[in-house]
């Protein structure tokens, strides 16, 4: 009975402070009126603030971070739920989490902490603490706060000024004691009014820096978008050096400082290639050439190493030692580099761990960061040359390179220094892709044979997906594909090379029946030739970022049609020619030898559109569509 009464008490109390949270007049009004300027959100942050402290914790001799976030956040939509959440690590903890009403008194919903997984890959120390939210009419109100403790300022890396939600206003203050050496770096301020402040507090003996910006629009969720460091405001915090005592130590002032330290975690490590010798002995057993020893360590790699993308403390920088990845038969890029690694010089290579940034991450070496890479891979010296290998690209051959990395700058272990060098880019045609369809009219079907070519990451996305799918079900995956799951396209007979060789050109040959493409009328023949018709539907209304293609691509798509005796066509549709500094677009349409040849070339020459030139591009799509959709039509001659 006592506890019956305790919960009731508890519940009433919940109630009351809920009642007397209700919106007033002028939030309803103002969430209306935000709601009018945010149609597609459901809540704003009327108030952001995120304040900033430093400090030297004597125990570990390290400087730590405390990170203060407060937000004031109305519900513009007549109801809305979300999850308000803070991602962390091994590396910090979180304090004070919680909600209040508008009313300042605390609201009591029930807090969670759990690790987090991701899309099939696990990351063993990355937490969320995480509350779910309920705004019950439109203009509530909540008052979120917590506390972010870093205990390593060096992994305390950006502060980014937007968030999922709209923000009317934000604020960032730093408070900078003198002791430390602090360099802010202010990225993306270019297209929004963002103001800073600095002052010197002689109490704190510590310059307060501080940003505020007014109505920034939430994140954009759109697939395909580059990196958020490309597109977002944000400040890149480098601790570059602090004094204690009267002694100065150096953090990461400059780009060898962040070299040392990761070499640092390198020297630590305890490899034991005794585990390796045998299979490096079996792999290179019949090898001919070094290139091919490598190929056939580097293919092994891919073949029987998964990749699980994880972090653990220091195990987020710190590769994991060869023979454990060799053992467990999965790591994570650092884990599977520094098997290359073993492996290669086990085989009596010269094979170095290489630190890089995918394209995803804006920034290069010059800046002395742990935001700087997000990847590592392995670089083999040979005949003078230097090849980079990624064990988790799978079915990527010797001496090609994964788009994300293409152009990067990447760091290679060098002893006492480094190495910086750049991952080649390539052009599109490397990327090649041929649609051959060689059809002729068979009552109201095209008929015929069809022959597919993949190269470079076309050829090695397409073995990825497949190899990837259990045995049994391959066949029907494959008839699947080419079919496009369409009852109307018949295939059989289907010819490929070997799908599980990513050395050679991928090739596909079948026979297609293409039913309801052809309508006779009278002496008429009406032919909807295009199926595919790729890229027809490629139109950016409403888009706010830059889209970016897996890979740069290179497509060659011909339909070669048999004309019926007797028949000729009444008027060829008029192809287009488009060609950019971003893509190139080719239709063309000619007969021969009673023969309609017609033919398309796509080329994505920096695998991107540019937002810049969304109007451009969509009034080429649109002549494009107009192009799929003329019907060609016959008469009888």
């Amino acid at each position: 009975m006592r506890k019956l009464l305790i919960l009731f008490l508890f519940f009433t109390g919940i109630c009351v402070a809920q009642k007397n949270s209700d919106p007033t007049p002028e939030e309803i009004n103002q969430a209306k009126l935000l709601k009018i300027q945010y149609p597609k959100d459901d809540l704003v942050l009327l108030e952001s603030k995120d304040y900033i402290t430093f400090d030297f914790n004597k125990n570990i001799s390290q400087i730590t971070v405390a990170h203060k976030i407060s937000e004031e956040m109305l519900n513009i939509s007549s109801r809305t739920d979300i999850q308000k959440h803070i991602f962390y690590s091994g590396q910090s903890e979180i304090s004070n989490f919680g909600l209040k009403y508008r009313n300042q008194k605390a609201a009591y919903f029930p807090i969670k902490d759990e690790a987090y997984t991701s899309e099939g890959f696990f990351f063993n120390d990355s937490r969320v603490k995480y509350v779910n939210v309920d705004f019950p009419v439109q203009g509530y109100k909540y008052y979120f706060e917590a506390t972010q403790n870093i205990f390593d300022v060096k992994y305390f890396t950006s502060l980014y000024f937007t968030d999922v939600y709209p923000i009317s206003k934000k604020e960032i203050t730093l408070v900078v004691p003198r002791w430390l050496n602090l360099e802010i770096k202010e990225m993306n301020f270019d297209d929004f009014q963002i103001s800073k402040t600095s002052i010197f507090d002689e109490d704190k003996n510590a310059d307060i820096i501080t940003y505020s910006v007014s109505s920034l629009d939430a994140v954009y969720q759109e697939e395909q978008s580059p990196g958020p460091s490309y597109i977002y405001p944000h400040l890149l915090v480098l601790a570059k050096s602090y004094t204690n005592e009267g002694q100065s130590y150096t953090l990461f002032n400059e780009t060898k400082d962040l070299y040392n330290w990761y070499k640092s975690l390198v020297d630590s490590m305890k490899d034991d290639s005794s585990f390796l010798k045998d299979k490096v002995a079996e792999l290179t057993a019949n090898a001919k050439t070094d290139e091919e020893k490598i190929k056939n360590i580097y293919y092994w790699i891919q073949d029987n190493i998964r990749y699980i993308a994880f972090e653990d403390g220091l195990a987020g920088f710190k590769p994991d030692e060869s023979q454990n990845v060799f053992k467990k038969r999965y790591g994570d890029c650092k884990g599977m580099a520094n098997l290359t690694k073993q492996m290669l010089k086990e085989a009596g290579f010269d094979a170095r761990l290489t630190w890089l940034g995918t394209k995803r991450i804006a920034y290069d070496y010059s800046i002395p960061s742990l935001s700087v890479d997000n990847h590592m891979i392995c670089t083999v010296f040979n005949n003078k040359k230097k090849i980079f290998l990624d064990g988790t690209e799978k079915f990527n051959p010797y001496g090609e390179y994964a788009e994300r990395i293409q152009g990067k700058q990447v760091m290679i272990e060098n002893g006492d220094s480094y190495i910086l060098e750049t991952i080649p880019v390539v052009t599109p045609d490397l990327n090649k892709e041929t649609h051959v369809f060689n059809a002729k009219i068979n009552n109201n079907a095209l008929e015929g044979d069809v022959s597919l070519t993949y190269s470079g990451e076309s050829r090695a996305t397409f073995l990825y997906v497949f190899n990837n799918l259990r045995t049994e079900m391959k066949n029907e995956a494959l008839e699947y594909y080419l079919n496009r799951a369409d009852r109307n396209m018949l295939v059989n007979n289907i010819k490929t090379s070997d799908l599980e060789n990513r050395d050679n050109q991928l090739s596909i040959t079948y026979n297609l029946k293409q039913d309801n493409a052809v309508s006779s009328f009278d002496d008429e023949i009406y032919i909807n030739l295009d199926y595919y018709q790729e890229y027809g539907k490629w139109l950016f209304k409403e888009r706010n970022t830059d889209y970016e293609f897996a890979h740069k691509e290179y497509l060659s798509s011909e339909i070669n049609l048999e004309l019926p005796n007797g028949y000729k066509v009444t008027e060829l549709p008029k192809g287009m020619d488009v060609n950019t500094k971003n893509y190139k677009i080719f239709v063309d349409f000619e007969i021969t030898d009673n023969v309609l040849h017609y033919k398309k070339l796509f080329v994505m020459k920096n695998a991107v559109v540019r937002k810049a030139n969304f109007k451009e591009w969509n009034e080429t799509i649109k002549n494009l569509q107009s192009i799929y959709n003329q019907q060609i039509i016959l008469v009888k001659d």
